[in-house]
């Protein structure tokens, strides 16, 4: 208990990386086990009170409607853009048959967002309502967010060797990029993990591996991806650099719970 109190955020990453881990042998990954992790650590440190405190951030949603709206557009304009490069490098039309009804794309985003056993509602609450504010507590954005890429992308990693999840191992620098674009997000839209999760719903609910099945297209437009990202991550940290570097805003740092913001 000692070890948790002083060092709790790494208490979470390890029990985090045990619990999702632990369905590996089978050619599982429990991704809940980041949000348990979340609820045994803060209750173990916190209390009542920090579980109350984590949970606000889940449903903070008094933020201005900007947020909403570069959440959801963002992720898809990242996809919009890496489709339309790997069209322009040769790729042929794409199956387009997944947004037929074109309203259907933002049912799949409804559905992301509740789904209890995916990874946006079980990672946004954690890595982001959880995770970030601690960290940035006593260390800026830029440096909170290197350590979360770090352990996210660690936390990731046996997606990309578990053939049923359809994963290569260089995905794993998407994971790294869009860690930077969610902790900007966070922070500017008042530390609100139902903005990530929006943003996160989003950006999973384009099934890539649809639009070119295989070979040589599908490959082409997996590294487009991630360097699209890599784009976005390195625009926000030059664009954004005072951010970065500057004490995080008071609404994104761990605190006792206070009235929502409206940013």
């Amino acid at each position: 208990m000692t070890f948790i109190r002083s060092h709790p955020v790494l208490s979470f990453f390890v029990l985090a990386y045990v619990l999702a881990w632990g369905g590996v042998p089978f050619g599982s990954f429990f991704a809940p086990g980041a949000l348990v992790a979340a609820i045994i650590v803060v209750s173990l440190t916190e209390g009542l009170a920090g579980l109350r405190a984590l949970g606000a951030r889940l449903i903070r949603w008094r933020v201005n409607w900007i947020w909403y709206a570069v959440a959801i557009a963002v992720p898809l304009v990242v996809h919009l853009v890496t489709i339309s490069l790997n069209q322009a490098l040769g790729a042929p039309a794409p199956n387009t048959a997944q947004f037929t009804p074109w309203y259907g794309l933002f049912a799949v985003i409804g559905m992301i967002i509740v789904d209890p056993t995916g990874g946006p509602f079980n990672e946004e609450p954690s890595f982001r309502g959880y995770a970030q504010p601690k960290l940035q507590t006593t260390r800026t954005p830029l440096a909170a967010t290197v350590i979360l890429a770090l352990a996210i992308t660690g936390w990731h990693a046996p997606l990309f060797f578990i053939s049923s999840f359809g994963l290569q191992p260089f995905e794993a620098l998407t994971t790294v990029g869009v860690t930077f674009w969610y902790a900007w997000l966070f922070n500017h839209a008042a530390g609100s993990a139902l903005i990530t999760l929006i943003a996160h719903a989003t950006e999973g609910s384009i099934n890539t591996s649809d639009l070119w099945p295989t070979g040589a297209d599908l490959t082409r437009e997996t590294w487009l991806y991630v360097g699209v990202w890599w784009a976005v991550a390195i625009v926000l940290l030059i664009v954004s650099r005072r951010f970065w570097t500057s004490p995080a805003p008071a609404a994104a740092v761990a605190t006792t719970i206070v009235k929502e913001p409206v940013s």
